[in-house]
């Protein structure tokens, strides 16, 4: 049973901005951790408010900035998602999952591994 995300929190343009430039930035934070501990080799390229991830094989994942809708948009091999902010968390729009665990399940599954993505400190 899927169960709708409640209603987002209404931001200005320039708190969306900084919040999705934070949530950007702890992805390539985390991913450099783990290039660092040689944990997992993923490739990052991020372009103003769009990242992409390539895993090893050759599969990516892509997060994307909605500046017009506020909304984070993630899309991998398992679907493609977009998050609201609601109550300082991003959540799907359809199942209302959160986005740093659904992160974490698809770069699992492309990875092979077990990886965790966490939200950027508040």
């Amino acid at each position: 049973m899927s169960t709708a995300a409640p209603a987002a929190t209404p931001l200005s343009d320039a708190e969306f901005r900084r919040l999705t430039g934070d949530v950007l930035a702890a992805i390539e934070a985390t991913v450099d951790r783990w290039l660092e501990a040689d944990v997992i080799d993923i490739d990052v390229h991020r372009t103003g408010g769009l990242l992409e991830m390539s895993f090893p094989g050759g599969s990516k994942i892509v997060v994307n900035t909605q500046p017009p809708l506020h909304e984070l948009w993630l899309a991998s091999r398992a679907a493609g998602q977009h998050f609201r902010h609601v109550d300082g968390r991003w959540l799907d729009t359809r199942e209302g999952g959160e986005f740093f665990a659904e992160l974490s399940r698809q770069a699992s599954a492309q990875g092979g591994k077990a990886l965790s993505f966490e939200p950027p400190a508040a």
